[in-house]
């Protein structure tokens, strides 16, 4: 009994294991749309196996994006800790942009909030109080135009996103020259008046 007791739970962590890896390879190429079903039939497991291991979607997509959303709180740590808040600045939107570019659901894990999922919401927020923090500095030394809101993330975001599917494999290299052009725009002396922001929510889910 000990032994099968042993292997069960074996089973148990590989199946979980390459579910996961199933998971984050298909939020990785097709974004968050694929249905819980679809993946246990990529995985080759039973969907009731699926939801023993994670029992809402949500659970998963938590658990497939904890890594790249560590990633993401630790680069916006270092931005913070660069003396040049501008550089810090554009460092993030660049990366942002490629992370994106590279990774379809990627913009949608960040700004989707995912009720129940404390730890997963914890990263976020402190993402997107680090992301304000920088834009204050940012700003404050001049080289930010004053006009730059929080939810302008989500309007950068969303207009990357259709390169992933406009520029296909030319996408990585078309975010690079995108986030250039933009970050052209951000800068104090390129401000001219501008439309007021949408005040576009950090859940647009069709990212």
């Amino acid at each position: 009994m000990p032994e099968r007791s042993t292997r069960l739970r074996t089973d148990a962590a590989h199946n979980r294991a390459h579910l996961l890896e199933v998971a984050e390879r298909t939020f990785e190429a097709e974004g968050l749309g694929v249905s819980m079903s679809e993946l246990a039939r990529r995985a080759g497991l039973g969907v009731a196996t699926v939801y023993r291991h994670f029992p809402t979607k949500a659970d998963l997509v938590a658990e497939a994006f904890a890594e790249p959303m560590a990633e993401c709180a630790g680069m916006l740590d270092e931005a913070l800790a660069d003396p040049d808040p501008w550089r810090g600045f554009c460092r993030v939107i660049e990366e942002m942009c490629s992370m994106q570019a590279r990774n379809h659901g990627f913009s949608a894990a960040i700004v989707t909030a995912l009720p129940d999922q404390a730890a997963f919401g914890q990263l976020r927020d402190q993402a997107v109080q680090a992301f304000t923090e920088l834009i204050r500095r940012a700003r404050e030394a001049g080289a930010l135009r004053a006009d730059f809101a929080v939810s302008d993330l989500s309007l950068i975001l969303l207009a990357n996103a259709g390169l992933r599917s406009g520029a296909g494999a030319a996408a990585p290299a078309a975010s690079r020259r995108l986030a250039g052009y933009l970050l052209q725009s951000f800068r104090t002396e390129a401000a001219a008046p501008l439309p007021p922001p949408a005040e576009l929510p950090l859940d647009v889910s069709v990212l």
